[in-house]
């Protein structure tokens, strides 16, 4: 459960309030240069505490490279990436230990495991997803090689569409105590045509899991999505001719296998569960109760969640791309 990919693999570690969190990569290629300054800028993006509607969290989200990397270059070895948690207040989440927050995991893991860490959501936390955008950028370095790029974008904040008044959205949350949610796009373009696999497998699957594997994603769409529901073949069905296809509501993936055209998808993220207003809920003995959730939290995560949502992708398409590597080394012999 804390492992993804079969050919480049990762499985991530630590907890929102525990000493650090970090990633190993294990099926890196020799030879890809790679250093921290590499990966520093896409943890810049997703870092908590660089402007007024983020959490407050001063983390400096430094990545330290502990193994795989000789000489500026891999080696083929298992790549550790550690980030240490520097500016944890437990103490804010004293009065949590013994209630559930609404919309958070905290009911599901104490179901599940018969203890939790309440110290910020523990493993819950999306702090956790500063190790799956380290690995993500060497994913990138990789599809970078390839000439693959992944890039994503906000489409939607509750609902307003035009840009210049996201922030205003967020901010009219934040002062009444309550949160948002959004749409994220994210495009992959180059991806070769033949990527992914029949039935189980499927590159749409694929990424579907790794979309949903994201905290506060509530759906997911790959093209035109749910809008297809509501077309015609006649619509939907993309044309060809000589020079390609001459549109894309298939969203680059056709029977679970990449068709060379962009690859788009979409992610629904729900309004951020950590709220100041007031709200019901139950201790650990059964007993009603009325919360209100303290410490830093996000008015909105949708804008730390898309370089989130293009390690994902970057990740289903490296672990896709060595994988089409064997089948192909296995027919040729």
């Amino acid at each position: 459960m804390n492992s993804f990919g079969r050919s480049f693999r990762i499985t991530s570690f630590g907890e929102s309030h525990g000493p650090a969190i970090g990633v190993v990569i294990d099926g890196c290629p020799p030879g890809v240069r790679l250093s921290e300054a590499d990966i520093q800028p896409a943890l810049e993006r997703r870092r908590p505490g660089k402007d007024p509607l983020s959490s407050p969290r001063k983390e400096p989200d430094r990545v330290e490279i502990l193994s795989g990397v000789f000489e500026g270059k891999t080696t083929g070895m298992p790549i550790a990436l550690l980030i240490r948690n520097l500016d944890a207040r437990s103490s804010d989440y004293d009065e949590l230990k013994d209630l559930f927050r609404p919309g958070h995991a905290d009911y599901t893991y104490q179901a599940k495991y018969g203890i939790r860490d309440h110290r910020g959501g523990g493993r819950s936390s999306g702090r956790e997803t500063a190790a799956r955008v380290a690995a993500g950028a060497v994913a990138a370095i990789i599809l970078k090689e390839a000439e693959i790029t992944v890039s994503g974008t906000i489409e939607e904040i509750h609902g307003v569409t035009d840009p210049g008044y996201f922030a205003a959205e967020i901010e009219k949350a934040k002062a009444e105590g309550d949160s948002v949610g959004g749409i994220i796009r994210v495009t992959a373009t180059g991806c070769p045509p033949g990527l992914g696999d029949p039935v189980f497998s499927k590159l749409d699957a694929l990424i579907a899991g790794a979309m949903m594997g994201i905290g506060g994603v509530k759906g997911v769409s790959i093209g035109d999505g749910f809008d297809a529901a509501r077309m015609k073949g006649s619509e939907h069905n993309d044309p060809m001719d000589r020079h390609g296809f001459r549109s894309n509501h298939a969203g680059g993936i056709l029977g679970g296998i990449s068709s060379g055209a962009d690859i788009v998808v979409r992610l629904a993220v729900k309004p951020t569960a950590s709220i100041s207003l007031p709200q019901k809920t139950i201790s650990r003995t059964g007993e009603e109760a009325e919360i209100r959730v303290k410490g830093r939290h996000d008015p909105c995560i949708v804008p730390r969640v898309v370089p989130v949502a293009e390690a994902m992708l970057s990740l289903v398409l490296v672990d896709a791309l060595f994988e089409q590597e064997k089948y192909r080394r296995f027919v040729k012999e």
